[in-house]
């Protein structure tokens, strides 16, 4: 597993157990000790300016309620429950300052906890926020109380709003993990798949030319080489990004030109070289295609191919078209098996179609595939260059 994964691994983790990035905790902590020392702490010197001791007790408990927001991302409700008492304190020797600014700091702990813990949880710390609400009312009045209950109801209410988003990026992030991980699957399974295929009829074809053809079989057995080490490079590229290092320029590494449909012709060498016959008709010009498409119609013809050779009974010919009309790009593949009765049908029957009908599908095309009335099996798919990511 690359760093990329196992930060993302650390990301979903910390996230499951109402852990913050340290990064982001030490800024929640600077936030809002800041707000806490400006606010409060101004309240305090203005309520307290002719109360001596009573101000300079105050002005301690304000710095333990700043110092205390140090744990806010670890403990946020053992730092609740330290700031709301320490707050009722200073409104107790001040009563000039309301309740509201009294109990500011927990109502940032109130709004972390809400976003980082259950929510069972933080409805029970909203609870016992709204506790001292008669106290608000009986000094301030029904708009002292007011203002308290709904400063306290909006300080949850935006630490959910958090958490919603938080869960909605996570989402979304596992998504993007998902999606890359079948992505990868599938160019696996088209790689081996095709390779696989092509060295299973070359390998039994030099089988039976061993003794009477060597020459033949030797032929046969430099495709199977051929082949294998073309796999070979397809695979380390493709897995390339689950190396540690993979950001790094790998200095005299040989790489494997990535598959486009600029290799289309070594594609189908790799399918005469089993003794079938592939015509490939280009129409337009397909330089200059975003990434994406070049490698969904590269992909869609190989597993066509591919399904060709293992399920089209029969077949001794393949007939490749790709036309670029500047919109778009057809991909169309067509053998001549035999009819759907005696086993053509079966080249869309497995996986490998649901595979391209996805690829397809990826990059906003279509496919379709399906037996022909004069037998036969037919691949056709039109992928869209426009809009293509």
């Amino acid at each position: 597993m690359d760093r990329s994964s196992r930060q993302l691994d650390d990301l979903f983790a910390g996230a499951a157990r109402g852990e913050l990035p340290p990064r982001m905790a030490r800024a929640l902590w600077w936030g809002s000790a800041g707000l806490v020392l400006v606010v409060l702490g101004t309240s305090v010197l203005v309520a307290g300016a002719e109360h001596g001791r009573r101000l300079l007790v105050a002005v301690a408990l304000v710095l333990a309620q700043a110092c205390a927001l140090r744990w806010l991302a670890r403990a946020p409700v053992a730092v609740l429950a330290a700031n709301a008492a320490a707050g009722l304190a200073v409104w107790a020797l001040l009563p000039a300052v309301t309740l509201t600014g009294a109990l500011l700091a927990a109502q940032v702990a109130l709004c972390v906890l809400s976003a980082v813990r259950p929510r069972r949880v933080s409805v029970w710390a909203l609870a016992a926020m709204c506790l001292p609400a008669p106290l608000a009312f009986a000094a301030g009045g029904g708009a002292g109380g007011a203002v308290y209950l709904l400063a306290v109801v909006l300080s949850w209410t935006a630490g959910q709003w958090r958490r919603a988003q938080e869960a909605r990026t996570r989402a979304e992030m596992r998504r993007a993990v998902v999606e890359e991980r079948a992505r990868i699957a599938r160019e696996v399974h088209d790689v081996v798949a095709h390779t696989l295929s092509v060295m299973v009829i070359q390998a039994g074809a030099a089988d039976d030319v061993f003794t009477q053809r060597p020459e033949q079989a030797r032929q046969a057995l430099r495709a199977i080489e051929t082949g294998a080490r073309s796999a070979l490079g397809e695979l380390r590229l493709l897995l390339r990004a689950f190396r540690p290092d993979a950001g790094e320029d790998g200095a005299g590494e040989h790489r494997e030109p990535a598959p486009s449909l600029a290799r289309l012709d070594e594609l189908a060498d790799t399918v005469r070289a089993t003794g079938m016959t592939v015509h490939v008709h280009r129409e337009g010009t397909t330089d200059g295609l975003p990434a994406t498409v070049d490698l969904a119609a590269y992909r869609i013809v190989q597993e066509a191919l591919t399904n060709t050779l293992r399920h089209a009974a029969g077949a001794d010919e393949v007939s490749v078209r790709v036309t670029a009309e500047g919109e778009c790009v057809k991909v169309k593949v067509v053998d001549n098996g035999r009819t759907p009765q005696e086993g053509s049908a079966a080249a869309g029957a497995g996986r490998g179609l649901v595979g391209m009908k996805e690829r397809a599908r990826i990059v906003g095309g279509s496919l379709h595939a399906g037996p022909l009335p004069q037998g036969g099996f037919e691949v056709a798919a039109q992928l869209p260059v426009e809009g293509a990511s």
